[in-house]
């Protein structure tokens, strides 16, 4: 095996593959060779300074650290797209093309085999396999939606060069076996699904079984299970005291004889019960 070499990687892979019949995964592949090479030599990177390998439903390039990343994202948001859009119009519905696409940087090696190694290829072979990334597409009128790593961000697209606009990247995670991994979407992040984007939404529990979720303690009429569960009966309109025998005093006055009720002000002071000289309680 090789020694790891910097490297910038970009994947491209087409939507729906699998629902075509030979013919038309045919003419998808020949019309993905054609994408990605017109697209490399927009960016000024020739043959010389790449190696390809075939994934069946996908391409992916290792290019040389030193070819420009800010060209090769510039042909990408502009190239791209107007090819697609060249081929689509003129295409039959089962022969659109339309394509996800990653670029990342980071050590690789290559082996025995001509197979590729390394943690950095396989987490940009992640962000290109995300559901959002999948679902961005989807959501979107054009043909391509595009990721790049969180290194190529803080290296290229944060500064803003010409024709990679900042704004229009927005930061998103994504779930992988190793964890969440950190990216950016250029263009609309979709609103929620099984990854979690920083500018997404989240599922809302249970609406996958059809239940509905609780309202909130601080919504008007919403009331916790316990209160709903039982409700204690109202409290008698004023307090009612019986004694039974003795002689109970209130505040230093006797209360004698069968007495059922004391209304009319506030009751202060020692109370007795059961005989005038007794204890307090």
């Amino acid at each position: 095996m090789t020694d790891p070499v910097s490297r910038t990687i970009l994947l491209l892979d087409i939507e729906k593959y699998s629902d075509r019949d030979d013919i038309e995964q045919a003419y998808l592949r020949r019309m993905l060779y054609d994408v990605a090479d017109r697209t490399l030599e927009r960016a000024g990177i020739d043959e010389r300074l790449r190696l390809r390998a075939d994934r069946g439903d996908s391409v992916m390039e290792l290019i040389d650290a030193n070819a420009s990343v800010t060209a090769l994202l510039r042909a990408l948001l502009t190239e791209v797209p107007a090819q697609l859009h060249a081929v689509n119009r003129m295409a039959s519905s089962s022969a659109q093309i339309r394509l996800r696409g990653v670029v990342a940087t980071g050590y690789v090696a290559v082996d025995e085999h001509d197979g590729w190694v390394g943690s950095d290829l396989n987490h940009a072979c992640r962000l290109l396999d995300a559901q959002l990334l999948r679902t961005a597409l989807r959501e979107r009128r054009d043909d391509f939606a595009l990721c790049v790593s969180e290194s190529v961000h803080t290296g290229i697209v944060r500064h803003g060069h010409a024709g990679i606009p900042a704004e229009d990247f927005h930061p998103v995670t994504v779930d992988s076996k190793n964890g969440p991994l950190r990216a950016w979407l250029h263009g609309p992040v979709p609103g929620a699904g099984d990854d979690h984007s920083e500018k997404g939404g989240t599922s809302v529990p249970g609406a996958s079984s059809g239940e509905r979720p609780a309202p909130r303690r601080d919504q008007p009429g919403a009331q916790a299970p316990e209160a709903r569960a039982a409700r204690p009966s109202a409290p008698p309109a004023g307090a009612v005291f019986h004694f039974d025998g003795g002689a109970p005093t209130f505040g230093g006055s006797l209360v004698g004889g069968d007495q059922h009720g004391v209304s009319g002000g506030q009751v202060t002071g020692d109370v007795h019960l059961g005989g005038s000289g007794g204890e307090s309680a």
